[in-house]
């Protein structure tokens, strides 16, 4: 019994997030997750245009609010807004970006349009970066498109750094899957080593002795 109780919440817990991401806006939302308190649920959402998201004076959080109450039984929810400001970095934004422009432009284009992202992504700084996308886009037949740059770890220990996210696209052809994975400039890779001065110093001070040594002889 308990664990039909816990795969039922985990199920309404879900609902509630894909409900909150599809109100606020496609290609807006990041991240829905929940918080429970012991004054009520706090639902924080990750977006990189909290304003559009937020609404004039906040009518668009007033109105979700009552929604939650009525339809899903929430007690006393709580939205708050978490601002992305690299969403650059943010694989989810850039995949729904991606979906969104294939909508808008068509699957013709979708080399342009993945390449664009990619280079987007890289001269943010990212040290790598992969775009998938699959489905009916130059033809009739299903495809999968890989476009990818710089340093990406796929397996192992370092690749729980690596962003993924995932999205589709409604186009005329037919659905298209899109699948990012970034890997941040701030990721903390067990295997990178950057040459720092300090690093630069240390060395040189092993070096010279041995300098010496062999001039001696």
């Amino acid at each position: 019994m308990e664990e039909k109780k816990f795969v039922k919440f985990k199920k309404e817990e879900m609902t509630i997030k894909e409900y909150v991401s599809r109100g606020l806006g496609k290609g807006r939302i990041s991240n829905v997750r929940i918080d429970y308190t012991p004054v009520g649920e706090k639902i924080i959402v990750s977006t990189n245009k909290p304003g559009i998201v937020i609404g004039t004076k906040g009518e668009k959080i007033n109105s979700l609010t009552r929604i939650l109450k009525l339809k899903f039984k929430l007690e006393n929810p709580h939205i708050e807004i978490e601002e992305i400001t690299r969403q650059e970095f943010d694989a989810q934004l850039m995949a729904e970006e991606i979906a969104l422009t294939l909508e808008r432009l068509g699957n013709l284009k979708f080399k342009v349009i993945a390449y664009k992202m990619l280079k987007r992504i890289m001269d943010a700084g990212a040290l790598g970066a992969e775009i998938r996308l699959s489905g009916k886009l130059p033809s009739d037949r299903a495809k999968s498109w890989r476009f990818a740059a710089g340093y990406l770890k796929k397996t192992g220990e370092p690749s729980k750094v690596v962003r993924k996210a995932q999205a589709t696209a409604l186009t005329k052809l037919g659905i298209t899957g899109i699948k990012v994975m970034i890997l941040a400039p701030d990721a903390k890779i067990h295997d990178r080593v950057d040459i720092t001065p300090e690093l630069i110093e240390f060395i040189n001070r092993k070096i010279e002795p041995e300098k010496k040594t062999e001039e001696k002889k």
